[in-house]
């Protein structure tokens, strides 16, 4: 029914920036909630960011100033970019979309970050 996939991961040196994307496809078109993850290597699954109903957007304090999460105009694409990246924000890149109307989670395959040193 709905196929999500992220990309854009890549090697960086600190103080980078990449920007992924998170893109539907399927049955569901319209993002208006979901959350950007991280797990590193070792770590549990983080949650970095979020947009919730469309226009409500929180980040954990760590990538505060330093991440932006936004919706693009074709509205089944959402992007975090990523800027002044540190080699502690290595980790695989996993976006989860919310068809929130069937209660239903869909996550992509990840994408992987390294910050080289």
């Amino acid at each position: 029914q709905v196929q999500v996939a992220e990309s854009g991961g890549g090697l960086v040196q600190p103080g980078g920036s990449l920007r992924l994307s998170c893109t539907t496809s399927g049955s569901f078109f319209n993002i208006n909630n979901m959350g950007w993850y991280r797990q590193a290597p070792g770590k549990e699954r983080e949650l970095v960011a979020s947009i919730m109903n469309g226009d409500k957007i929180d980040y954990v304090d760590s990538v505060k100033g330093r991440f932006t999460i936004s919706r693009a105009d074709a509205k089944n694409t959402v992007y975090l970019q990523m800027n002044s990246l540190k080699p502690e924000d290595t980790a695989v890149y996993f976006c989860k979309v919310n068809w929130t109307k069937r209660g239903l989670e869909f996550w992509g395959q990840g994408t992987l970050v390294t910050v080289s040193s």
